[in-house]
């Protein structure tokens, strides 16, 4: 499917500690070595670029705290 054909898409999934371990240095590894992530997400598969921008953002609630590690990236030239 094309960039241009892309629906929007905005869901968490939730994954068993060592699951998430796993993915977590799959991540990291491929952040140090300066190479694509690749991670099947709700049934997606997406591609991390390389270059992509990785940051963390913390909120805080009235009854809860959150802590996001975020990766983004611009999507591909439409044509």
């Amino acid at each position: 499917m094309t960039a241009q054909r892309r629906r929007t898409r905005d869901i968490e999934r939730d994954y068993p500690p060592r699951q998430l371990v796993a993915k977590l240095r799959r991540l990291a590894d491929c952040i140090e070595t300066g190479k694509p992530f690749r991670i099947q997400v709700g049934g997606e598969r997406v591609a991390v670029p390389a270059g992509a921008v990785v940051n963390i953002a913390h909120e805080r609630g009235s009854d809860a705290e959150e802590i996001e590690f975020q990766l983004t990236w611009p999507l591909a030239a439409r044509r």
